[in-house]
């Protein structure tokens, strides 16, 4: 129960010329010894004034952020328009080499009225896997996708997605889902992650659904020339192909924002936003890191680094609000 100052000044008033002890004064009054004693102090030391209720909200909080740091944050947040608070929070750290968390980001957006709803539909990730990969090129996961140019019809889009690291390895705008348009896209994957050179103990298995492509002969006798294991989800279940759905659904989210009248105008679009995805977009379950940070393995250099950030940051904050207290 919440005394106003007055009552407050009644009690101790009871209590100084009572002619019962403290305590037994207090326990008919109902008011805790702790409680009157605090109260005491305070009105020794401050007069009856002292006696307001105090805001639990302290006057001065050393952990906000300062203006200067609000006003970048604002800044870039305009700049980078498409960014979540998440993706602007790990990219103002990275680029001003100091921390502010998301929850941090979202409140300064909030004051600006810059939180808006996508402008796309987001579904969630599949569950993860028991056994996960360990490492890049362990494993790659395939498929195709359906794509359309205006007055030239489908086209279909072919992607090898490291299972690790998320990373897209390798893809090819095909006109058919030939088993030699997914040769094809393996032919560009090994050459650009050095595996068709490189001696390794393991070529990457390949993931794939149950397409006609997938289960051909052809497809089977050239992965049994290159020594690649070829493993297929299960009929009717795309969550086995879980990441490379995810990231479909990604690249569809933004280049299909636009119509497209021409094959080399999609194409130009795709490897812009391949570009984007690998080295640019944070992943949030790669700790908001860019695929190719994980795939290149500079990942825990990353996050030790942007760990250092947080800490300077911290003390810095505490540092200015001693200072600003003293």
């Amino acid at each position: 129960m919440r005394y106003p100052a007055s009552e407050k000044l009644e009690i101790i008033r009871l209590v100084e010329q009572s002619h019962l002890p403290t305590k037994r004064t207090l326990d008919k009054l109902g008011i805790p010894r702790a409680t009157f004693y605090r109260w005491y102090d305070r009105y020794l030391s401050g007069g009856p004034e002292a006696l307001e209720d105090r805001s639990s909200r302290p006057s001065r909080v050393w952990n906000r952020i300062p203006e200067p740091v609000r006003k970048k944050v604002v800044s870039l947040a305009l700049e980078e328009s498409e960014l979540s608070p998440r993706e602007l929070a790990v990219r103002f750290t990275d680029t001003e080499k100091y921390f502010v968390s998301e929850s941090s980001v979202y409140r300064v957006l909030k004051e600006h009225d810059l939180i808006t709803s996508p402008a796309y539909v987001v579904l969630s990730a599949a569950d993860e896997f028991k056994d996960k990969t360990t490492r890049p090129n362990q494993l790659w996961q395939t498929d195709f996708t359906y794509l359309k140019v205006i007055g030239w019809g489908w086209f279909y889009l072919s992607t090898i997605l490291d299972d690790y690291s998320r990373y897209i390895i390798a893809w090819k705008l095909c006109t058919t889902m030939k088993a030699g348009d997914v040769t094809d896209t393996l032919d560009l994957a090994l050459q650009a992650s050095g595996c068709d050179q490189a001696t390794v103990v393991h070529k990457p298995r390949l993931l794939s659904d149950n397409g006609a492509s997938y289960i051909s002969v052809e497809l089977a006798e050239w992965l049994e020339d290159q020594k690649m294991e070829h493993v297929r989800g299960a009929p009717y279940h795309p969550q086995t192909q879980g990441k490379i759905e995810r990231w479909h659904q990604t690249l569809k989210n933004r280049i299909l924002l636009e119509n497209y009248y021409l094959p080399g105008e999609l194409s130009s679009q795709i490897e812009a936003f391949v570009e984007h995805y690998n080295h640019r977009r944070y992943h949030e379950s790669l700790h908001n890191l860019t695929p190719a940070d994980v795939y290149f393995g500079r990942g825990q250099a990353i996050l030790k680094q942007r760990e250092r950030i947080k800490r300077k940051t911290i003390e810095t904050r505490r540092l200015l609000h001693r200072n600003s207290a003293a």
